[in-house]
């Protein structure tokens, strides 16, 4: 395992399969939210308390390149009065964890909850972290991770000019990583937004943060790609990009050279835990949508069809009579979920969704996602060697995932509370164990006992667990507490869970 490369986000190594598709990826996410790193950082110019002006991109003077002495036609941009109309609608952010009592010896490079019990017990310190975000409006809105404040007890905003708030969190959508904070201050700077849909492969971007708590650094790359999938985070076609993000940089502003938002850098794809660039933001469009209905509702809503799907490749395109790979291939479908109702059977192809083709299956749980429950959705299928379209109508994702930890899952969320799948033979390998079941969704007693999406349970009560319908069981005939033999990447440890 730690030959994989990893996506860094939080001070925890885990693996996660991805939720809409199938296989799994062995990841690594490190400290978005880090412990207080101590600097001393030279004093910062007072800024200006007001709204950035709009950047012209067409001002933006040129740099000649020269080979050889010669002058080159290619030219790099000037990013300095974006940075400056816009740095002071940054944000950095600084979490704090009331302290807690230990059942023992904290394992390196992994939470505090994932003990060795061989030192009777010590009371830690606050925990601290630090991120960073943006402001969108006057009022005090500010956009960030719902990884930088998940679980913070008390979270306080720096602003570049040195004023710091207690921030208030309206809401934390973990599906999508997006946190809306709201200070109490008025007539602040704030960012431009655009749009993320019509950004390119191949555009400038520029992003601005506090990686290891260092405020106002700006990196600057291009696009890498678009609707990228990562482990576990399917529902968010990420932009991928070169620009420099590290721990620290997780919840601020990714720039076009107009001066607008259209992304939230998130994570990094690293073997280190460093940059190594690959960077991953969240389109804005995305992020705006989660902050309006957590502004009006308190809450997030996303549809869901209730399929799994997976990748269509050349070999699967040959066998179902499809001129080029591509489109969604359904792999199950939920009992009486939304998919179903719409009469979808495994083998489909979906093709397209509300007219939108589909080239790549991780497209597709984004465009479900971004519909509310009950919505109309007109599906494209390939069924047998021809077309047909259906019509469904969407589902709430959290009814929908709690249908499946109760179908799928080794136990209801009132028991263990986790969705499980066996372990493909590779995952197996590179594990080095023989059985075991990688958890894919987890709620309630599980949840409370720090298990993550991607943990490994190799044995329940000393009986090794070979698949999920054996956990089910032995978790059936367990008392009100059993103990979990988990694997997290190269670390295992007995983790008791209270199911009564």
């Amino acid at each position: 395992m730690t030959q994989q490369a990893r996506f860094s986000k939080t001070a925890v190594t885990l693996a996660i399969a991805a939720a809409f598709g199938v296989g799994a990826v062995v990841a690594d996410r490190h400290a978005a939210i880090t412990n207080a790193v101590a600097q001393s950082p030279a004093p910062a110019a007072q800024a200006q308390a007001a709204a950035p002006a709009a950047f012209d991109a067409s001002a933006v003077t040129p740099v000649a390149l020269t080979t050889g002495g010669t002058a080159n036609p290619a030219a790099l941009p000037n990013i300095a009065d974006l940075v400056a109309r816009n740095g002071a609608a940054v944000v950095e952010i600084s979490t704090e964890k009331v302290a807690h009592r230990t059942a023992g010896r904290a394992m390196p490079n992994l939470p505090p909850w994932f003990q060795m019990p061989d030192d009777g017990g010590q009371q830690q310190g606050p925990m601290r972290g630090l991120g960073s975000g943006f402001i969108v409006d006057r009022s005090g809105i500010i956009l960030t991770n719902a990884h930088v404040v998940d679980g913070a007890d008390t979270v306080t905003v720096q602003l570049q000019d040195r004023r710091e708030f207690t921030a208030k969190v309206l809401g934390v959508d973990k599906a999508t990583d997006i946190a809306v904070l709201r200070i109490d201050a008025k007539n602040l700077p704030v960012v431009a937004t655009g749009n993320s849909d019509v950004t390119r492969v191949g555009d400038w971007v520029v992003a601005i943060g506090a990686p290891f708590g260092l405020e106002n650094t700006v990196t600057k790359g291009i696009v890498s790609a678009k609707s990228r999938a990562l482990p576990g985070e399917s529902i968010v076609p990420f932009i991928q990009t070169d620009a420099a993000v590290n721990p620290g940089n997780s919840g601020g502003p990714l720039f076009n050279l107009n001066g607008e938002v259209i992304g939230i850098n998130s994570q990094i794809y690293s073997r280190s835990g460093g940059f190594q660039g690959l960077s991953f933001a969240i389109p804005i469009n995305v992020a705006l949508d989660v902050k309006d209905q957590i502004v009006k509702n308190g809450k997030v809503s996303h549809g869901m069809l209730g399929v799994t799907i997976q990748e269509v490749n050349q070999d699967l395109a040959d066998n179902f009579g499809l001129k080029n790979p591509g489109g969604a291939l359904v792999g199950t479908v939920q009992k009486d979920g939304p998919g179903a109702k719409a009469g979808l059977q495994p083998g489909d192809v979906i093709t397209a969704f509300n007219g939108r083709p589909i080239a790549r299956s991780s497209e597709l749980p984004a465009m479900v996602a971004s519909l509310a429950p009950g919505a109309e959705a007109k599906l494209d299928v390939w069924r047998d060697g021809k077309s047909i379209t259906l019509d469904a109508k969407v589902g709430s994702r959290d009814a929908m995932e709690k249908v499946a930890l109760n179908e799928d899952g080794a136990a209801s969320p009132g028991k263990l509370g986790v969705a499980v799948r066996a372990l493909t033979s590779e995952e197996k390998a590179d594990a080095q164990v023989d059985a075991g079941v990688v958890i894919e969704q987890v709620t309630g007693a599980a949840e409370r006992a720090g298990l993550q999406p991607g943990d490994v349970i190799l044995s329940i009560n000393r009986v090794p667990v070979k698949n999920a319908a054996q956990l089910k069981e032995l978790i059936g005939k367990s008392g009100k507490v059993v103990a979990l033999l988990v694997q997290r990447d190269d670390a295992r440890i007995f983790v008791p869970v209270n199911i009564g």
